[in-house]
């Protein structure tokens, strides 16, 4: 008699989510072996949200797989709350920090993680006054934008003047500034359900402060210290991380203090499968196996060269069991921490992966936490969270302020409009260039923008920002 076949679980539909001019982090390779035809869909930027969403509808995604950008983050906020029922991996709450360094920091606030001493202000005159009784060195960064990398936006200032000729050049907004912290090297750490799968040193060249790679740093693999990847551990769990990478600082004062995390990292292909199999085995229900990943594998495959790793696929590790010999070679490697020398074998075992929460509410949610956008929205000011109080730093700012002026095309043509010379059809010639968050930031930041506009002059313009003073004084 045949055997009964037993049907098997559905699986999700699973797509991958990628955008014109972003490169792909995954690709449909690497969730080999996934039985059922994975979609993908490409969002176009400008006015695409709605197609988007039909598209993802129409395909029937039940998953949807992919890094989002820090300048779309915000549309894929609203497209989440459009597709209810479609997981986002990594969720819009655990990519938070992917689109500022000002996201990092406030999470890092939250969960009390230790980050370099942060301020951040929106408000110029505060940011100057505090530049002007602060301590230095310090560190300025840009927090928001499409090229938010490499260490190219990070500058060391050693004085007031220094300060402001640089925010004066930059125009970074929000102004955000760290206290320099001298360090031995940093560390990125990466990890898949909670668990270092990927660790290195990153050293600065000599006579020099940043460790990036791309400004010449130096990278090795050897001896990353337990206490390190222990936070990590934590940093991935406070995010909620399917897949995560952090930054960490090893001070000269032997501390560690996250500098940058987020789930948009550059990763050798090996560990983007490594990503698709944890997934796999995420959605399956057990179909898939959960992939073995021993702790401190990165110092056997950090000894090949950097050309062999980037070409590297489909790595996988026999799963330890014990055994005479077994136990032999896997206690033989151990590994120094702050409670003594421990075995790898037991060590790797303390480093479970685990499975992400899944959760129905949002908890960074923008109407609360975007406060990069707030400015030049809405026609209220909103508080924004305090720069906490350091102990040893006397020029703590008090709490910001930040105007959320959301205007529509409507009142902004009344603005223009009360303008001498400006009827209708310029107002709208202006609106069709800028829209109502850049005319408000341009009017507000840097009017000369608007003489961009062949045949808008300077005296129209200033016109125009009297009108804009005057109507902001009604609000």
């Amino acid at each position: 008699m045949a055997k009964k076949q037993v049907k098997q679980e559905k699986l999700p539909k699973i797509g991958m989510l990628y955008l014109d001019f972003v490169l792909r982090f995954f690709d449909k390779s690497n969730f080999r072996g996934w039985p059922d035809k994975i979609e993908t869909v490409t969002y176009h930027w400008k006015n695409d949200k709605d197609r988007f969403v039909k598209e993802v509808k129409r395909k029937k995604i039940d998953v949807l797989i992919g890094n989002i950008p820090a300048t779309a983050y915000e549309t894929f906020r609203e497209i989440a709350r459009e597709l209810p029922h479609v997981q986002f991996i990594p969720s819009l709450d655990t990519q938070f920090s992917n689109k500022s360094k000002e996201n990092v920091t406030r999470f890092a606030w939250k969960y009390d993680i230790p980050i370099p001493k942060t301020y951040i202000f929106y408000n110029p005159e505060k940011a100057e006054k505090f530049m002007e009784k602060t301590k230095y060195p310090k560190i300025i960064k840009k927090s928001y934008g499409p090229s938010n990398y490499g260490g190219y936006f990070v500058h060391k200032v050693d004085s007031t003047q220094e300060a402001k000729e640089l925010i004066a050049k930059k125009k970074y907004n929000p102004v955000y500034m760290q206290d320099f912290v001298p360090m031995e090297a940093d560390v990125r750490v990466m990890l898949i359900g909670h668990k270092p799968v990927c660790a290195f040193w990153r050293r600065a060249p000599e006579g020099e402060w940043l460790t990036n790679t791309s400004q010449g740093g130096s990278m090795d693999y050897q001896d990353v210290p337990k206490e390190l990847l222990d936070l990590a551990v934590k940093v991935s769990k406070a995010a909620n991380a399917e897949y995560w990478a952090c930054d960490v600082a090893v001070g000269t004062d032997g501390k560690y203090r996250i500098l940058e995390c987020a789930t948009a990292f550059a990763a050798f292909p090996y560990i983007r499968d490594w990503i698709g199999q944890y997934l796999m085995w995420k959605f399956s229900n057990g179909r898939f196996p959960k992939p073995n990943i021993p702790l401190y594998n990165w110092e056997e495959l950090g000894k090949m060269d950097a050309s062999v790793l980037r070409t590297l696929r489909y790595i996988t590790f026999g799963k330890y069991t014990p055994s005479f010999d077994g136990a032999y070679f896997l206690d033989k490697k151990r590994v120094e921490t702050d409670d003594g020398d421990i075995a790898l074998g037991t060590l790797d075992s303390a480093y479970p992966m685990l499975l992400t929460e899944d959760r129905n509410y949002e908890e960074w949610a923008s109407e609360k936490w975007n406060f990069q956008d707030n400015y030049g929205k809405s026609i209220k000011k909103v508080n924004s969270q305090k720069n906490p109080k350091y102990d040893t730093d006397e020029s703590t700012p008090t709490e910001e302020e930040t105007t959320d002026i959301v205007l529509d095309k409507e009142k902004m043509t009344e603005v223009l409009t009360s303008v001498k010379g400006i009827g209708k059809k310029k107002s709208e010639k202006i609106l069709n260039k800028f829209d109502t968050i850049e005319l408000v930031h341009a009017l507000e930041k840097e009017p000369k923008k608007l003489l961009n506009i062949s045949w808008l002059k300077e005296n129209v313009l200033d016109s125009i920002v009297k009108e804009w003073k005057k109507f902001k004084k009604k609000l």
